[in-house]
């Protein structure tokens, strides 16, 4: 929809529809969620979605500035991409 392309093009993000069928196209996305799923979702059983929003921001910035990723040679993604010292800064 407009409204959902919208928001990726005003944040500049590159939009992919490569086509059904490629295996490879959703392979980080599907590994993400599952790694939200089971150390956070299904852990918590949250009861109303304020406390959804509040619990799934806190793993995020858990996981992409704590939580060391095996395929990273054990670095978080902050670290990888550069983006650690300007989360902290804006902490």
């Amino acid at each position: 929809s407009e409204a959902f392309t919208g928001v990726l093009k005003a944040n500049e993000i590159k939009i992919s529809m490569d086509g059904k069928g490629r295996a490879l196209d959703n392979i980080f996305v599907e590994r993400l969620w599952r790694s939200v799923k089971y150390e956070e979702v299904y852990l918590k059983q949250y009861q109303t979605m304020q406390e959804a929003r509040d619990g799934l921001s806190a793993y995020f910035r858990f996981y992409n500035h704590e939580r060391p990723h095996q395929s990273l040679n054990n670095r978080t993604p902050a670290e990888v991409h550069g983006t650690a010292v300007q989360w902290l800064q804006a902490a």
